[in-house]
């Protein structure tokens, strides 16, 4: 049975972009919905060229959560990926999909999570500490931001006279190459 998954992103959505179309050539399940908490979010553009149903809601609609529960429920939404969604998920919607919602985060947790901690803030905290390795950490979605259990890591090193941007690209390289797979093992 082919799988419905619903994508919650805030920005400018390329890792939307890549979920969808790996699972346009996979086949094994598909990106039915792309919701976002942002009206003026390009991952709407990116989902609307790419023919996938998209809608924004609302800060007090996302806060509530029953107007967006009801939405994944109308598109049979089966697995939720959150693909840069700086919202917290209410728990009404957490509790719908237990291990059935899953995160990415730009760092090796539990090292640089938490609530704040997102795209070039994690970048430069990890420059900024002296580390010399980072990666991506895929965790399934709890009430607690960055602190489900961990699916996967991969890693990548953090080199001498990096940029926030240029250790950016090496953590995006890693998030287009492993979270559509993490993910199709899950669905």
């Amino acid at each position: 049975m082919r799988r419905n998954i619903a994508v919650l992103a805030s920005g400018s959505g390329t890792n939307a972009e890549n979920i969808i179309r790996y699972f346009r050539e996979k086949g094994s399940a598909r990106v039915a919905l792309v919701l976002t908490n942002r009206q003026n979010a390009f991952v709407l553009e990116r989902a609307k060229r790419l023919g996938v149903p998209c809608v924004w809601f609302a800060k007090s609609d996302w806060e509530s959560g029953e107007l967006v529960l009801s939405t994944l429920r109308e598109y049979d939404i089966d697995f939720v990926v959150l693909a840069g969604f700086l919202a917290r998920v209410p728990d009404n919607i957490l509790h719908a999909y237990p291990n059935k919602m899953i995160n990415i985060h730009p760092s090796l947790l539990p090292k640089f999570g938490g609530k704040g901690m997102y795209g070039d803030r994690v970048h430069e905290a990890v420059i900024a500490s002296g580390e010399r390795e980072s990666g991506i950490t895929i965790h399934y979605t709890n009430e607690h931001y960055d602190e489900g259990g961990i699916i996967c890591q991969q890693k990548c090193p953090v080199l001498p006279g990096d940029t926030p941007e240029e250790l950016a690209q090496r953590i995006h390289r890693l998030e287009y190459e492993y979270y559509p797979k993490v993910i199709e093992g899950l669905v």
